[in-house]
């Protein structure tokens, strides 16, 4: 089993709007994608400066299957709109 965390800083311009319509969109990869395992979409409540804004957890099979995600088209879509509106994203990749 590989999981798959990400971490997200959004831009302060449409900041709860841009949060909630990337949450949207990754609940949708969750119910198309067949490689997707499980995720977990979070929008964080804790406001203090180190704080990050949204998590997505994922778990894939194997390696192949995140490699798949990464590259999937529906995927890229959601990836080229949270470049659009976050300041940075953090990954962690592991085996279970």
């Amino acid at each position: 089993m590989v999981k798959h965390i990400v971490l997200f800083k959004f831009k302060e311009e449409n900041k709860q709007e841009n949060i909630k319509k990337a949450k949207e969109l990754f609940e949708e990869l969750g119910e198309i994608l067949d490689e997707l395992k499980h995720m977990e979409v979070g929008i964080n409540f804790d406001t203090a400066q180190r704080a990050t804004d949204m998590s997505i957890y994922t778990k894939f099979e194997n390696i192949d299957g995140l490699h798949a995600y990464a590259v999937n088209p529906d995927h890229l879509k959601v990836v080229e709109f949270i470049k659009e509106v976050t300041e940075y994203t953090k990954v962690c990749d592991y085996y279970l």
